[in-house]
């Protein structure tokens, strides 16, 4: 990508701008990145490009795109207008691809609604759609043989990519498949119309598709009747599993995927719109990664003015994100990425001296009692008997959810609080006080808005104001340093630790796993203030 004014920069800097956005490990980081950001600005790159394709790695790439939209969706539009569109967005993606082909990126992957945009009509869309033979049925190189079928002048250029960059890639695209009328599910206008991610291998053949299975407010497009399960395999990876967007909060097919033990990498293009404070794009997708355990790729489509931005690549124990509200430009990230990735540690095999909060939250968990000494006396809590001082609890909506809260106040304290049979711990301790109100909150029950899904929720917040009544409120900023071990007695294995930190900036947790039938994280040593520290539990089967 060229950058306004870079000439004046020295050869070095323009040849290879470098940057640092890895807080969870003492190993600097070092990624490839889209632009410069002065800042964070190192002269590393050159060490990385040659080392790229060591064994036991590779190098993968996610561009979050600033899309060319329609200006007008809901207008009808002819099959050459809607490609003269697309073909703006492609040539950004085509100059993308050469970017990281020079950086040796053997897998790159676009976002969701990138080509064509969004919010058509089903009609609308029409012009916009490739037509798509199934691959599990037609081996096919679009770009090498472009004239086999109408309507895939979208797939042909990004075949071409692929081979051109000799890389795989994946991207999305709006696709139709005829149908009859004796087919049941057929639609009334004799077609299945479909939100769909495409893989091409490095030689430019269609390698696989997904036809995205949960729809977000889609009415231009259709489900399909079965769940795509798609894992497709690559020479530097082994498999790769993918799916899109509002999929993540789902069983099929995110986690069905994740039942086959060689998946430990997915591609992930999405729109997602952030949602502070449980979920933002960046929190939802380093949480997939640490809970399961993967490479999670993901690229996001940049439109600030919608609240859209947050791609990365993310392993298990360091994460490369851009989150930028400002900037109307899009990012490409570079990252090295290691086949097999390593997850965090957990209990079982934790090794080292305990630290005293670790014990103390294991002798809470234990049932025995836990002991607090003032200047004369001694004051014990077991686990089951609680002082008749605790701080009062209250109601506030948090993600359109009703959470049941307690205010975090004092230097140190050990509190709960339960809604539905959910209990939620909090053992902490804070170096300093700041003039802000944090709580920590409890939600067991059904979502019903912007979708219908039940979830268990234990989350540390910080609040937007002083008031009780401001607590779930969008906030990014925060100051408060805490060192804690977050807990509860969870119905579910499903639970993503969302994570963010002042600046949106992502943390990783020290320690998760389970403890005496209770989910709990511990983390010590917050490199910034922080915004929310929370267990995100799914509970599937009561959707």
């Amino acid at each position: 990508m060229e950058m306004q004014g870079s000439a004046s920069l020295p050869t070095y800097i323009r040849k290879c701008m470098v940057c640092i956005m890895s807080r969870a490990s003492s190993q600097l980081a070092f990624f490839l990145c889209g632009c410069y950001m002065a800042a964070l600005g190192v002269h590393a790159g050159e060490h990385y490009v040659a080392d790229h394709h060591k064994a036991g790695y590779y190098v993968a790439a996610v561009y979050e795109h600033q899309s060319i939209l329609s200006p007008n969706p809901l207008a009808l539009t002819s099959r050459k207008e809607a490609l003269e569109l697309m073909n703006q967005n492609l040539d950004i993606y085509e100059q993308q691809v050469m970017t990281a082909a020079q950086k040796g990126v053997q897998i790159i992957v676009f976002p969701e609604d990138g080509i064509h945009g969004f919010n058509f009509t089903r009609t609308s869309i029409y012009p916009f759609l490739d037509f798509m033979p199934s691959p599990q049925l037609v081996k096919w190189n679009p770009c090498l043989e472009p004239q086999r079928f109408n309507d895939t002048e979208v797939l042909q250029r990004l075949s071409c990519m692929a081979l051109k960059g000799e890389m795989f890639l994946v991207a999305n695209l709006g696709t139709k498949q005829p149908c009859h009328s004796s087919d049941p599910g057929c639609p009334n206008d004799g077609r299945y119309q479909f939100n769909t991610d495409v893989v091409f291998s490095s030689n430019g053949t269609l390698v696989d598709r997904y036809r995205k299975h949960n729809l977000y407010f889609e009415a231009a497009v259709d489900a399909p009747l079965k769940v795509d399960h798609i894992i497709f395999d690559t020479p530097f990876a082994g498999k790769v599993g993918i799916f899109t967007c509002f999929d993540i909060l789902f069983f099929n097919p995110a986690i069905q995927l994740l039942r086959d033990s060689e998946v430990k990498h997915i591609v992930y293009p999405a729109a997602w719109m952030n949602q502070l404070p449980l979920l933002a794009a960046i929190q939802i997708q380093s949480a997939f990664a640490i809970a399961f355990g993967i490479n999670f790729l993901a690229a996001n489509i940049h439109h600030p003015s919608l609240g859209m931005t947050g791609s990365g690549i993310y392993t298990p124990l360091k994460s490369f994100w851009h989150h930028d509200m400002e900037s109307s430009k899009g990012h490409l990230i570079i990252a090295q990425v290691a086949r097999n990735p390593q997850g965090l540690v957990g209990t079982e095999n934790a090794t080292g001296k305990m630290d005293p909060s670790h014990s103390k939250f294991l002798k809470i968990l234990a049932g025995d009692p836990y002991c607090e000494k003032d200047a004369q006396e001694v004051h014990c809590d077991a686990a089951t008997k609680w002082n008749m001082n605790a701080p009062p609890t209250f109601y506030s909506e948090m993600m359109y959810d009703n959470f049941t809260l307690v205010p975090v106040w004092g230097k140190e304290g050990y509190l709960r609080v339960c809604a539905n049979g959910l209990c939620c711990y909090l053992l902490y301790q804070r170096p300093t006080l700041s003039k802000e109100l944090y709580a920590l909150g409890v939600f067991d029950g059904l979502h019903t808005v912007h979708g219908t899904y039940y979830v268990q929720v234990c989350a540390l917040v910080k609040c937007g104001g002083l008031g009780f009544d401001t607590c779930g409120q969008e906030i990014t900023e925060a100051t408060g340093i805490f060192e804690f071990h977050l807990w509860g007695n969870f119905s579910t294995s499903y639970i993503f630790p969302l994570f963010l930190t002042s600046g949106m900036t992502l943390e990783t947790p020290d320690q998760l796993g389970w403890e005496n039938g209770h989910y709990f994280l511990r983390k010590s040593r917050l490199s910034s203030g922080l915004v929310t520290a929370a267990l995100y539990g799914r509970l599937y089967e009561r959707d």
